[in-house]
């Protein structure tokens, strides 16, 4: 498949953007069970959410340059009884909102108890919000990853292993960001959210490693003999009969060369899961504030990279015939 840039920043922004609400919620959690330090409402919980706002708005506003007619982008979700797009852009406004809502409640401090559980869990109007972000931002990840598990004719895509990559891969960039931003305002949480993002790359590395495999090694159902109906072993087509290219060559093929492709593969292996875990080791020995920041910022790179290989790799039946100019 040909990869469209505007979906790259799409799900990889918002990715980072639900793992970074999901990070902060999780801290928030780790404070009232009194197994970390409260943080400051505005200065930690608000500001970090207004990041988490300003990566999901980047990557709406990415999602735009994907559309013909923008105009009619609201179309898009009177089809949510059948498709999971449909049901994308439902959940993203819906989650959106809570994130704000939640970051609204930590800057104005209203975050008074409405009752208290067993007398030690205090519940007020940020857990409640953020319990319901959670939920959406779960639902969000399902719904994206399910635009692609559910093209059976993608077998590259069909398959559970995509719901879970996209799952872990934000929040393993949500995490590393939420490392990268308590290190920025000097917050005591570098190791704790550095931790998460260990454990949740390392989980993304077996997750993605094993769906490379199964790439590797799927048999098509599609092949130039079943397509025509001959038997033969070796059949090998030189032209579509067009002397240049159209919308076909175009958006269902990538262009590129195997060794660009292998290149690309190399890179987001090396950026994703190698480059930020040892850098993150770098950040825990020296206690550097700028490690953790590029720790994400590389990871992000490599994020990009995996993307495009994400989509690059599917093999659309259609470049059976169309898979040549002359």
């Amino acid at each position: 498949m040909h990869p469209a840039f505007s979906v790259i920043f799409l799900t990889t922004l918002l990715g980072a953007g639900q793992g970074l609400f999901m990070a902060l919620y999780t801290g928030q959690l780790y404070s009232l069970a009194n197994l970390l330090a409260p943080q400051d409402s505005v200065g930690f919980y608000a500001v970090g959410s207004a990041l988490a706002l300003v990566l999901l708005v980047l990557g709406l506003v990415a999602s735009f340059f994907h559309l013909g007619r923008p105009e009619r982008a609201w179309r898009a979700a009177t089809r949510w009884r059948t498709s999971w797009l449909s049901r994308e852009v439902i959940v993203l406004p819906v989650f959106m909102g809570l994130v704000f809502l939640y970051a609204v409640v930590h800057y104005f401090g209203w975050t008074q108890p409405w009752f208290v559980v067993k007398g030690q869990l205090p519940v007020d109007a940020s857990l409640t919000i953020g319990a319901l972000g959670v939920i959406a931002a779960i639902v969000l990840f399902v719904s994206t990853a399910m635009i692609y598990a559910s093209v059976k004719f993608l077998q590259e895509w069909h398959s559970s292993l995509t719901v879970a990559n996209f799952i872990l891969f934000g929040l393993a960039s949500g995490f590393m960001l939420a490392a990268a931003f308590s290190a920025w305002v000097g917050a005591d949480l570098v190791g704790f959210y550095g931790t998460w993002a260990v454990i949740f790359t390392l989980m993304a590395a077996v997750s993605r490693g094993a769906s490379l495999y199964r790439n590797a090694n799927i048999k098509h159902k599609s092949t130039l003999q079943t397509a025509i109906g001959v038997r033969h072993t070796k059949i090998r087509q030189r032209s579509m009969g067009f002397m240049g290219g159209s919308f076909n060559t175009r958006e269902f093929f990538h262009g590129k060369s195997e060794a660009t492709v292998r290149a690309v593969r190399l890179f987001f292996l090396v950026t994703v899961f190698v480059v930020p875990l040892a850098l993150l080791g770098a950040a825990n020995v020296t206690e550097s504030v700028f490690l953790p920041v590029l720790a994400f910022a590389i990871q992000y790179l490599g994020l990009i990279a995996e993307r495009w290989y994400f989509f690059a790799e599917a093999k659309h039946p259609q470049n059976l015939y169309y898979q040549s100019v002359a």
